[in-house]
């Protein structure tokens, strides 16, 4: 995600400032038969317990396949679409109830294992109990049918989610909002294959994640199955439905590429996308092959707040294709390098966002500098200088923000997606480079997006995967530089300094720029 402040790209610091309970069916007992060990099903919990968010998400078993069908019946934006997901999932433990995550407006019936299943609704959770007792490590499958949900407008000060737009709806489902579609497992620890069905009006466009494999009309309705065979996180979805126009750039140094886009700003939007094609060749050639089956541009006429890497499909809004070139091309290749990092490689949990985030925004700043474009994207001529910057402000923004792999809150998104998760993030990985040398921290690199493909990893997953890699053990090293409360020295640069925090009165904190950007 790389994210918008006022009305200008929120660039460099010396980076500046950041930059219902309803019942909905008869409860039945919750105790089941006594297995033949003699242990009794439980249920499932109600969170996988996330530091920041520890309802989101739910205990007691894996999801593996999502089969989603939505039907928008009519062409507006506006209007309130029904759906049914059939949940193929493994029961981690004896299982005598569990949740989803659903905060939509309905829930129509459910069924586990082909037969009707009690539910109630309390919150944001769906807390089904099954006809009987789910065996520990067996295969089961819960179907909800006749949910509902509505969508809402883009809001920049926050997750959107469901979202209308003049032409349709999108999804912008980072960190937590997925739920609100429809149900599911919505943490990124648990990740899943999904097949997608989309049904519209004739005249209107669905596209999702994946390869599109099949498409019928009928009836003055179009029916479309994508299907995205990768393990994604609930929060990459991407379903947009609307008068868009799908446009193919071919393929890619074997990737195909999509973009899709209002098609009344066709002539406009498309020609602004093409250095995606630039982008491609740039991140295959840093960390090796793209992990998925295509990737394309999604662009909407509305003010999100942000734009995301919802996966192979990255969403931006008309703001960002409003801005120039030197600005909108390496945002670009940020959203792109997710595709590796916080797509393929997950966070195990949220505090590990430092790893999508610190990551794309490393290869952001790449991208500026090879292209040329990094002096009037930052200020400055080189990374050493930008990296100069970004630790000068380190105390400040471990002091506001928290560590960058420990953000102190979530009250609000911008806790979690704050400058020390992106900006500092990045400066971790600097600090590794200059700890173990650049051919070392490239095979770093790589080897983290091939051991990890298609998983969900840990911070501490990926120290240890440093250490080894190097050769030498960085668990110190590292472990201060991303929960240490106060920056650590750099290595090679002895003489850089921190400004002191807090700041003496009077005190203006040093800028590169401007301007300054979020983006996710």
């Amino acid at each position: 995600m790389r994210a918008e402040l006022g009305n200008v790209p929120t660039r460099l610091v010396a980076l500046g400032s950041a930059t219902i309970l309803s019942l909905a069916g008869v409860v039945v007992s919750t105790a089941g038969p006594a297995s033949a060990s003699g242990h009794r099903p439980t249920p499932g919990a109600a969170g996988l317990g996330d530091r920041l968010y520890p309802l989101l998400g739910n205990g007691g078993y894996d999801v593996q396949n999502y089969d989603l069908s939505l039907t928008y019946p009519q062409k507006d934006p506006a209007q309130q679409v029904t759906g049914d997901v059939t949940i193929t999932a493994v029961a981690t433990q004896y299982l005598s109830r569990f949740d989803l995550d659903f905060s939509g407006d309905a829930v129509g019936q459910v069924w586990v294992n082909g037969k009707r299943a009690a539910f109630v609704r309390s919150g944001e959770e769906l807390v089904i109990t099954p006809k009987k007792a789910l065996p520990a490590h067996r295969k089961f499958t819960v179907r909800v049918a006749g949910f509902k949900a509505t969508p809402i407008e883009a809001n920049a000060d926050s997750p959107a989610g469901f979202v209308k737009t003049p032409d349709g709806t999108i999804v912008a489902a980072q960190p937590d909002e997925a739920h609100g579609l429809f149900p599911n497992n919505d943490h990124p620890r648990d990740k899943a294959t999904y097949t997608i069905r989309i049904t519209n009006p004739v005249g209107w466009t669905g596209t999702a994640n994946g390869v599109q494999v099949s498409t019928r009309q009928k009836n003055g309705k179009v029916v479309s199955v994508y299907r995205e065979n990768h393990p994604m996180a609930s929060e990459l979805i991407q379903v947009a439905v609307g008068d868009f126009v799908t446009f193919s750039r071919g393929t890619v140094d074997g990737v195909p590429v999509r973009d899709v886009v209002p098609r009344r700003l066709a002539d406009e939007l498309l020609p602004k996308a093409a250095d995606e094609v630039n982008e491609i060749r740039f991140m295959q050639s840093k960390v090796g092959k793209y992990p998925f089956e295509n990737y394309g541009t999604l662009v909407i006429d509305a003010t999100l707040g942000f734009a995301l890497e919802t996966q192979t499909l990255s969403l931006f809004d008309t703001w960002w294709y409003s801005l120039p070139e030197f600005v909108l091309n390496p945002v670009g290749a940020h959203e792109l390098a997710h595709m590796w990092f916080g797509d393929s490689v997950a966070p195990y949990e949220w505090s590990d966002v430092w790893q999508n985030e610190g990551h794309a925004t490393w290869y952001e700043y790449e991208y500026a500098l090879e292209t040329g474009v990094l002096p009037d994207y930052a200020g400055v001529d080189n990374l050493t200088d930008l990296y100069k910057a970004i630790y000068a402000r380190g105390d400040e923004r471990r002091a506001r923000y928290g560590p960058t792999a420990a953000p102190l809150k979530a009250d609000v998104i911008w806790d979690v997606f704050n400058p020390n998760v992106y900006d500092g993030g990045a400066l971790v990985l600097y600090a590794l480079q200059q700890k173990v040398g650049a051919a070392k921290f490239a095979q770093i690199e790589r080897t983290w997006v091939s051991r990890y493909k298609d998983k969900s990893a840990s911070t501490g997953d990926f120290i240890r995967l440093a250490s080894q890699v190097s050769g030498q053990n960085l668990t110190a090293f590292l472990t201060d530089w991303l929960y240490g409360t106060k920056t650590p020295p750099m290595p090679g640069h002895p003489d850089w300094t921190v400004n002191p925090w807090p700041a003496p009165a009077g005190a203006q904190a040093s800028t590169l720029a401007a301007t300054t950007q979020r983006h996710r």
